[in-house]
């Protein structure tokens, strides 16, 4: 194949400054084991990356979005929304309503308490006795 010039690429990618990045994007992946789409007749990364764009065997757009893609740090992956959450209603019960609207809170005794741990924790091995 005759020699690839940016002329031939032109038509292709309108700036030639995108061009540069795209094309050198493109024989950074092609070093890395991506497939080629011409035959490589011999040539080097770069210019087998320019003859892809100059006989149109890769987008431009398709090139532009992947170099974005391989700059990104952060990947964002757009997943459908949680729903909101009901909001939560509160009734009052009767006795509320009676009490001005304060909640009721359980009391429990500290021998209470102390019974309901006893039975969560296993029991004190016994001493043995030295004599």
């Amino acid at each position: 194949m005759a020699r690839v010039t940016v002329e031939d690429c032109i038509d292709k990618v309108d700036n030639r400054f995108d061009l540069v990045l795209l094309a050198s994007h493109r024989a950074r992946a092609v070093s890395s084991g991506a497939q080629i789409h011409v035959p490589r007749d011999n040539d080097k990364n770069p210019v087998v990356a320019l003859r892809e764009i100059a006989d149109s065997k890769l987008s431009p757009d398709d090139l532009k979005e992947d170099l974005i893609h391989a700059l990104q740090k952060h990947v964002e992956v757009d997943e459908p929304e949680a729903e909101a959450a009901p909001p939560m209603i509160h009734t009052q019960t009767p006795t509320e309503a009676d009490a001005g609207g304060e909640a009721q809170f359980d009391r429990m005794t500290e021998e209470d308490l102390l019974r309901g741990l006893e039975g969560m924790a296993p029991p004190p091995e016994p001493e043995e006795e030295t004599e």
